[in-house]
């Protein structure tokens, strides 16, 4: 009975095409001939070939024997389609009689740039490139696979669905205090390729969630200043560490993000020199240091979302005066601005010296400087 089904299969095949579904490297030639079962007495003078649903021309056809049919394809270019291309032979009515899919590519090079980071310690997010210019023309499969460092069986991670090409998540079983070695294999019909080995210790790559319950918020009737408050990220106060913030704010109407870079380890910041009467949008990112030991810095977190907040307006801004004095006082201000950023380039650094009211200090100092000079003044005079 098997023998039968296999005879009977045979007699219904029309055509063969040989080599089926070859992978050839970029600039090949490829001869492939089209063999007709004389059984449905169809001769190869009546055949023709379609490429990609294009066909042949003629002149590149030669007639081996009454039931085979060959295409001569010099100096191949990569596959239009990931799939392969497809190489289909027809009868003379146009009918499909027989097909194969050519994978005509480059083998991989060795992927690039591989780095990882760990969410909280609970898990690990790897990131690489493709070696060379990234592009091979077929389906090239890339698999990161890690160990324990002195023991341990390889693994391979499993989820690449995190959104992202060349990306690879591993959502637990991640051993603490103990270094991994990791890297990623790059394979396909025509070759593999491996990158270089990373080794890490998972506390080594933590990143956190953005800061929560960020808030800006006024500082009284201050019109250049706005104070930034936000929460420790969740997940890590139960952790030793020494976080690190950063604060960036731009102007509603601006894509230009000013960042204060040595906020350190507070957890609120007022930010002075702002404009009056203006909306300005604040985000703050976190870095981990120092996690459960670990020496090195951690990774920066992704911003929080933007939130929004305006300056008091200026009321020398809202009086409409015609007063001769406005002139005499907004040179006043410009100087008395140029003084205090003069003064606090020697007494704060950045928003660590703003947190302890550096601007009410300065206009303390101002007033007393005012005083002085208006008794001297007065002094003079008498």
């Amino acid at each position: 009975i098997i023998h039968l089904f296999y005879v009977h299969l045979f007699s219904c095949v029309v055509a063969t095409i040989y080599p089926q579904d070859p992978a050839l490297p970029i600039g090949s030639s490829l001869t492939a001939t089209c063999s007709v079962n004389p059984d449905h007495g169809v001769h190869a003078g009546s055949l023709y070939w379609t490429l990609n649903g294009k066909r042949l021309p003629s002149s590149t056809y030669s007639i081996l024997s009454p039931t085979v049919l060959s295409v001569t394809l010099p100096r191949l270019s990569g596959s239009r389609q990931r799939s392969g291309d497809n190489l289909v032979c027809h009868n003379s009515g146009g009918h499909v009689l027989a097909g194969s899919c050519i994978y005509v590519g480059m083998p991989p090079e060795k992927p690039v740039n591989l780095t990882c980071w760990s969410r909280n310690t609970k898990d690990l997010t790897c990131r690489w490139a493709p070696g060379g210019q990234g592009e091979t023309f077929i389906k090239t499969k890339y698999t990161l696979k890690y160990k324990l460092r002195w023991y341990g069986r390889e693994k391979e991670c499993e989820d690449y669905s995190a959104g992202e090409p060349y990306t690879c998540y591993i959502p637990r079983d991640l051993a603490l205090f103990t270094p991994y070695e990791i890297w990623v294999e790059a394979s396909n019909q025509l070759g593999t390729a491996t990158s270089d080995v990373i080794y890490l210790d998972i506390l080594d790559v933590v990143t956190t969630d953005p800061p929560t319950d960020v808030t800006v918020s006024r500082v009284g009737d201050l019109e250049d200043q706005l104070t930034v408050r936000w929460g420790t990220p969740p997940a890590l106060k139960d952790f030793l560490f020494q976080a690190k913030y950063q604060i960036r704010y731009r102007l509603e109407e601006s894509s230009d993000w000013k960042v204060v870079d040595d906020v350190g380890n507070q957890t609120s910041c007022r930010l002075a020199g702002l404009q009056p009467g203006t909306v300005y949008f604040v985000q703050v990112r976190c870095n981990p240091v120092g996690i459960l030991g670990s020496r090195k810095a951690g990774i920066w977190s992704d911003w929080s979302h933007p939130t929004a907040a305006s300056t008091p307006h200026s009321e020398r801004l809202l009086t409409g005066s015609c007063d001769s004095k406005v002139g005499q006082q907004n040179s006043t201000l410009r100087r008395d601005l140029k003084q205090f950023f003069g003064w606090v380039r020697k007494h704060a650094y950045g928003c660590s010296g703003m947190s302890i009211k550096l601007y009410d200090q300065w206009r303390v100092w101002l007033q007393k400087s005012h005083k002085t000079r208006n008794q001297v003044l007065q002094g003079d005079k008498s």
